[in-house]
């Protein structure tokens, strides 16, 4: 699946969770997904805890963050004496 077709899998919308990005047609955050994966939770687990949810939705929100990383610019809280 190319790149679009995942993004396209990844909404904003104002009206679910104060517009947080979301996998269509879920309650899902991009955030939640990220975390679960953050903790150790695998593909399939995530997949088996929330029916109709599938491999493409969690790349999908791995690459969204990605991109959405990629445009921003980091600046250190505390610089580090080396």
């Amino acid at each position: 699946m190319k790149n679009q077709q995942l993004l396209e899998r990844i909404v904003l919308n104002p009206k679910v969770l104060a517009g947080k990005p979301t996998i269509k047609g879920t309650r899902l955050s991009v955030e939640y997904i990220l975390n679960l994966l953050g903790h150790g939770a695998s593909f399939t687990e995530i997949i088996e805890e929330y029916e109709g949810l599938t491999s493409e939705d969690i790349q999908a929100c791995i690459l969204f963050a990605s991109k959405s990383l990629s445009n921003t610019t980091f600046m250190p809280l505390l610089v580090e004496n080396t």
